[in-house]
């Protein structure tokens, strides 16, 4: 059997075949190939502190014997495809987490959802683990822009101008929603030992208003004197987005 503690060198194919054991060591990263969308392999043990990192592009993993150790992670990218784990036997010590989050929005990009799961246990040993689908946070509101200054008085051509009004700021925009978590487990799993977050993502912050413009300036001139503008008006906030909708869970118990 190969065994591989760094996943560079290991899958370069769509298909990782099995045969193939993979150790991700004590307080560690190691993150898949983005080449690779599925993974046969016989032994995955990811250690104490340690964290897998598994790409968008991965869309299953198979295994026949997984271990997750104290605190040790799988982290799942964000995507509209469904992760399937499948483990004949598996074994989570305290702390152990499957983390499927949706990522937050930005200027850039939409808040993501949860990453809808399968997982299929066929055997469990479980200290305690939690399975980690919520949404993104929604994507914030623009700031307004501050309105412009007046312009100021001057003894050619008369009074100062007024400040323009600052503009309204952006809207949140609504949380993405939480994931989907279809759980495949033996009849005598102990669900009290399972945690499952769901929560759909926060609506995005409110944009902050735009600042009025300042007034022009008054001035002193020989002859007569002229008066100062009026300042802009702030512009109101925006709203704040809302929450995003909660996913859901199916605890399915095999029978034989």
């Amino acid at each position: 059997m190969r065994k591989y503690l760094f996943a560079a060198a290991l899958l370069t194919s769509s298909l990782a075949q099995a045969g193939v054991e993979v150790t991700v060591a004590p307080n560690s990263l190691l993150r898949l190939p983005t080449a690779t969308s599925t993974l046969l392999l016989d032994r995955l043990e990811i250690a104490e502190g340690a964290t897998l990192s598994v790409p968008a592009s991965v869309t299953e993993i198979r295994v026949g014997e997984l271990h997750m150790g104290r605190d040790a992670h799988i982290a799942i990218a964000a995507s509209e495809q469904t992760f399937r784990l499948e483990a004949r036997k598996a074994e989570f010590d305290q702390g152990s987490h499957i983390n499927a989050r949706g990522s937050s929005g930005s200027f850039e990009k939409p808040a993501a959802p949860g990453r809808n799961l399968n997982i299929r246990l066929e055997q469990v040993q479980l200290g305690d683990l939690t399975i980690d689908v919520q949404g993104g946070i929604g994507r914030p509101g623009y700031q307004g822009l501050e309105g412009a200054d007046g312009k100021a008085a001057g003894c050619t051509w008369g009074e100062a101008g007024d400040g323009y009004d600052g503009q309204n700021g952006g809207d949140g925009q609504t949380g993405a929603a939480g994931g989907l978590v279809r759980l495949e487990v033996p009849a005598d799993f102990p669900a009290e030992q399972l945690k499952v977050k769901l929560d759909g993502g926060l609506g995005g912050a409110a944009g902050e208003a735009g600042k009025g413009g300042k007034a022009g300036a008054a001035k002193g001139c020989l002859v007569y004197d002229t008066d100062g503008g009026k300042p802009g008006r702030d512009g109101q906030p925006g709203q704040p987005g809302a929450n995003g909708s909660a996913g859901t869970l199916n605890l399915v118990r095999i029978t034989n």
